[in-house]
């Protein structure tokens, strides 16, 4: 059986099963790309919910394995050389556990980095502007009076989703076939319509492809467990 010991956050959320990969995590739409990823592999794993709105993530055990204070975070206790491995960040997940299985990341390198560019274009874009429009449409922000910065994000958001519409033209992924791209950005697109209500705001109506891509990948069954693991209280 595998020892955890060494990491702190095993003496919050201990490990039933240490000899599986540990995911600790909330289905947000950062959370959820490990999940679905890790239900979409089939890889054994264990999940913990953390949970943000008790700032569960900003004590020194969570810390200690991701300094950030975000999640997802894993650790897998059978790594690279055999050796526990402990990761933040949900592109690097994605990538890790992508390379694991030998799933959703093709062995060519040309695709490979192209897949790459668009996790890379989901961190840095999708997911910080559709997060912001969020705040300003939804909470605190959306008390504001002036509405030039939830314009400025619906604009920008509205532009993104356009270069994921051209992107998905005659195309039923944002590869030849389902990868880790997908997986890194249906959560956030089902979020900005969905719980944050800015469809409208977007009009997402005047979309077509991006609307079937995201039925499609909504319709896989591993995507729909991942959407609701952790399982919240």
């Amino acid at each position: 059986m595998a020892d955890l010991s060494d990491f702190p956050i095993t003496k919050l959320w201990p490990a039933a099963n240490p000899d599986v990969i540990q995911l600790y995590s909330l289905p947000t739409p950062n959370g959820v790309k490990a999940s679905i990823m890790l239900e979409e592999t089939g890889l054994a794993y264990e999940p913990h919910l953390v949970d943000i709105t008790k700032n569960q993530t900003w004590g020194p055990e969570y810390l200690a394995l991701n300094p950030n204070g975000k999640i997802p975070a894993i650790i897998d206790p059978n790594g690279p050389g055999g050796k526990p491995l402990a990761l933040f960040e949900s592109g690097a997940i994605l990538i890790y556990l992508a390379e694991k299985s030998g799933k959703f990341l093709s062995a060519d390198p040309a695709t490979r980095y192209e897949t790459i560019q668009w996790v890379m274009f989901q961190m840095a874009a999708i997911g910080p502007m559709f997060g912001q429009l969020g705040f300003f449409h939804k909470f605190a922000g959306a008390a504001y009076e002036d509405k030039r910065p939830r314009d400025r994000y619906a604009a920008e958001s509205k532009r993104l989703l356009g270069v994921l519409e051209t992107r998905l033209a005659g195309r039923d992924w944002l590869m030849d076939d389902y990868s880790i791209a997908d997986i890194a950005t249906l959560g956030w697109v089902r979020n900005l319509i969905g719980f944050y209500g800015a469809a409208e705001v977007v009009d997402y109506a005047s979309l077509s492809n991006v609307p079937a891509w995201l039925e499609r990948g909504l319709a896989r069954p591993a995507v729909q467990r991942g959407l609701e693991i952790p399982a919240r209280g």
